[in-house]
């Protein structure tokens, strides 16, 4: 990928999209805006940025910019999991740091899901091989064998498709969502023990029991339009989000905190292993010890 000059200090991507957005999609601007405050003058910070959404074929992104403040060299490349990285570096000294990231996007429904496959064909060892690395736990994803045995008497004789939708409803109907009950440590077994988490406690414990099941499942980040019955033009407050998908044939995708299908309301950022793989901004800096951060994310429906 092409560098940016330090100068310029921004990321951008653009394509032309339509006028008019079909019935089953949203056209949504997202302004996702995060600022780091020091207690002195830092020297150097190096950074890594997960905020340009992609495009698939229920997701199209029609302008992506990421603007950093002060000036900073930045590169863009995809990860290992396919995911757009901005990578900055500055080394003037500054006492605070400030990553926005604007993006015009058309989401919908996926269109063009294959037919399920049976569980046999998911035990083939070509399967096994491919998926790898979406079917064994991760220290933010395991579940203890009890929680895997409840799961199993849910799903019964369901066909994967199916049972990775009762997967999700029953992590919804057994943990609450409380923001402030857990932290990015926090993992898949003490979110559950405890009984309550945010969207990246109940994705994180939704993939332990999908890949404990056998489906290669994966963790999306993202965002999601809190208002389902959105004015056109309503800027609203919202915040990043996080859901599920699990191969069955093709990658199906849900929601599990609010037990829905991915469509018009989310905006997919990344995808990883877990939220280790995915987080919107992360990195290291010399100098002063940060004094908090405060994060604001807007949508906007535009069409």
């Amino acid at each position: 990928m092409t560098g940016v000059p330090q100068s310029q200090s921004q990321y951008q991507t653009q394509v032309q999209g339509p006028a008019r957005v079909p019935s089953d999609r949203w056209r949504l601007q997202v302004v996702h805006r995060t600022q780091f405050r020091y207690g002195g003058p830092v020297r150097s910070s190096y950074n890594e940025a997960r905020m340009t959404p992609e495009n698939s074929s229920r997701q199209t992104t029609l302008r992506s910019r990421v603007e950093i403040e002060p000036t900073a060299t930045v590169h863009a490349y995809r990860d290992y999991w396919g995911s757009t990285v901005t990578a900055f570096d500055t080394h003037g000294p500054h006492t605070e740091l400030v990553v926005k990231a604007t993006s015009v996007v058309e989401a919908g429904p996926e269109p063009h899901l294959p037919d399920p496959v049976d569980w046999t064909a998911l035990a083939e060892p070509d399967v096994l091989d491919r998926f790898g690395e979406f079917l064994r736990p991760s220290r933010l994803t395991a579940m203890d064998e009890p929680v895997v045995a409840a799961v199993r008497e849910v799903v019964g004789d369901a066909g994967p498709r199916e049972a990775g939708r009762l997967v999700c409803r029953f992590v919804y109907e057994h943990m609450e969502y409380l923001t402030g009950s857990t932290n990015v440590k926090t993992n898949a077994m003490q979110a559950w023990t405890s009984g309550k988490g945010v969207c990246q406690d109940i994705s994180h414990v939704s993939v332990g029991l999908l890949r404990a099941l056998g489906l290669p499942a994966r963790y999306v980040s993202g965002y999601l339009h809190p208002k389902p019955s959105a004015q056109i033009g309503q800027a609203v407050t919202g915040e990043s989000h996080a859901w599920v998908e699990w191969w069955d044939g093709g990658w199906s995708g849900y929601d599990p905190t609010n037990v829905v299908e991915i469509g018009t309301r989310h905006v997919t950022l990344a995808r990883g292993r877990d939220y280790t793989d995915v987080p919107p901004l992360k990195g290291i800096f010399s100098g002063p010890k940060s004094e908090g951060s405060k994060v604001t994310v807007e949508v906007t429906r535009l069409a």
